[in-house]
């Protein structure tokens, strides 16, 4: 209670099972108490990474060497050796009419369906299809209709890449880069994407935010020279006026890895821009710029990810001043994901939707409380658990009436997903049924890749909502079972087809 609590809410030890907490753990956690080994085993840190600095690690143990032993006994004494199954819940049916599941064609022609568990096109066509090579590593996906566009977006790793694909998803439009994109923002004939730099856990400042744009001939141009640049491991950036002196701010997420902060940089009159740190902590994944309060200014919801998660709310003062609220707390094994604001009981009042489910860091076991829940507002921006539904590495959630009965169903993915046992995790529909009863549903293709991206839009405008899913095809797993996503299409298109 005395020093966990220095950087993260205290770990419950029943949460991890007795050798997570032995054999990474604890040994991950020991340098930041200035413990770098003990007993002869050699802990993990970053104290030679040139990136993260001197003074970042204490120079001395924090604590008396029997001091270590006792929380070491204490976890791996109260640890179960094995953790719990998931909760009882209702079970992923394979009956979801609603969508039908379209991928890029080979060569860039008509869009083509996709076979369940199987990979669509083959690795030249994927290739040809806008793939980025034989393995598929797509970061990004946006269903794009700003500037009367209708069409897809997707960005890619390994090598950095944005493709266009038309609403018969037609491969049109490509443009490289180096880094990633994996957030953007569109506005009209322009936006601003953000490049991660280096998608792998790393404290170099590689990420940049750069403007992009159409020419004249309608083709997607990248500015070679960034708005923002040596940023770390930035995931999510957004234009707006947050100051009010009439001028578009930007609003950044920096993740980074051992560093990592939440941050907007306000523009000034020479239009350089200056920034202002609202939470030097890494981990930070979602922001939404939403006036909370009432008072006409806009104000910032972000989750932070990593060691001290949770949700925040940066209450916007007035010139440039905002005030941290701590709206909701999450254990540090939770590995947080993603959030949405979403209205369940139309009362006017944001809802939260959450996810949780990174699972690649210290402990790569399934964990019964990864996957999608619902927090209610109860009117004055104080929240209360309502809904949880289990599923292994949940990595997004969406909540949109996608069936136009008027209630907010959901659409998830999950990226460590149990691929070997529970394999229609990876994509799961949540049917509203009424009173925060959901059915989930899934629908055979949604097995054919590893979905990290998803977005929600309507592409083909016939006022129904669609889905487009990402596949990253690597990356640490519970298990594949007999999938090979590098052959899957870079991206799966969920056409509404309506009940």
């Amino acid at each position: 209670m005395k020093y966990c609590v220095s950087c993260h809410q205290l770990p419950d030890p029943g949460l991890l099972d007795k050798a997570s907490w032995q054999k990474g753990v604890l040994p991950g956690m020991g340098p930041r108490l200035g413990i770098f080994g003990y007993k002869g085993v050699r802990y993990p840190s970053f104290a030679n990474d040139p990136h993260v600095g001197r003074g970042f690690y204490p120079s001395a143990p924090l604590m008396a060497g029997w001091q270590w032993q006792e929380i070491i006994d204490y976890y791996t004494g109260t640890a179960p050796d094995s953790i719990p199954p998931q909760p009882e819940h209702l079970p992923v049916e394979m009956g979801l009419k609603l969508f039908k599941a379209m991928a890029p064609g080979e060569g860039g022609g008509e869009a083509g369906s996709v076979k369940a568990g199987a990979a669509g096109s083959d690795e030249a066509g994927a290739s040809k299809a806008g793939t980025a090579g034989a393995r598929p590593l797509t970061s990004y996906v946006r269903v794009d209709s700003s500037g009367g566009r209708r069409q897809i977006i997707a960005g890619t790793l390994f090598p950095g890449m944005l493709w266009r694909y038309d609403e018969q998803l037609r491969l049109t439009d490509s443009v490289g880069l180096h880094g990633g994109i994996v957030d953007a923002q569109w506005a009209g004939d322009s936006g601003i994407v953000c490049n991660i730099g280096n998608i792998n856990p790393n404290d170099q400042l590689l990420g940049t935010v750069n403007r992009v744009s159409y020419d004249g001939k309608g083709r997607l141009r990248l500015d070679t020279v960034p708005v923002l640049a040596e940023l770390a491991r930035p995931v999510q950036a957004t234009e707006a006026d947050l100051n009010g002196d009439g001028r578009k701010d930007l609003l950044v997420c920096e993740f980074g890895n051992q560093k990592g902060e939440l941050a907007w940089w306000e523009k000034d009159l020479n239009g350089k821009y200056i920034r202002h740190v609202l939470r030097a902590q890494p981990g930070a994944i979602k922001a939404y710029i939403r006036d909370a309060d009432g008072d006409g200014r806009p104000d910032i919801w972000a989750l932070f990810a990593q060691g001290d998660e949770g949700i925040f709310l940066y209450l916007n003062k007035g010139g440039g001043r905002f005030e941290e609220r701590r709206v909701l707390s999450f254990p540090p094994e939770y590995g947080s994901s993603y959030f949405e604001l979403a209205d369940f009981n139309k009362d006017g009042h944001p809802d939260i939707v959450y996810t949780c489910g990174d699972n690649a860091d210290y402990s790569v076991v399934p964990k019964p409380f990864h996957g999608v829940y619902i927090y209610m507002n109860d009117g004055t921006n104080r929240f209360t658990q309502s809904y949880f539904y289990p599923i292994n590495g949940c990595y997004k959630a969406m909540a949109r009436d996608f069936d136009g009965d008027g209630d907010l169903d959901i659409a998830t993915i999950a990226y460590f997903a149990d691929f070997g046992k529970h394999p229609e995790e990876g994509f799961v529909y949540l049917q509203s049924e009424g009173g925060m009863q959901f059915k989930p549903l899934t629908l055979p293709e949604g097995e054919a890749g590893r979905w990290l991206a998803m977005d929600a839009g309507d592409l083909d405008g016939d006022g129904k909502i669609d889905l487009v899913l990402g596949n990253f095809s690597m990356g640490p797993s519970l298990s594949k079972g007999k999938r090979d996503w590098k052959k899957a299409p870079a991206i799966l298109f969920l056409k509404n087809v309506g009940r």
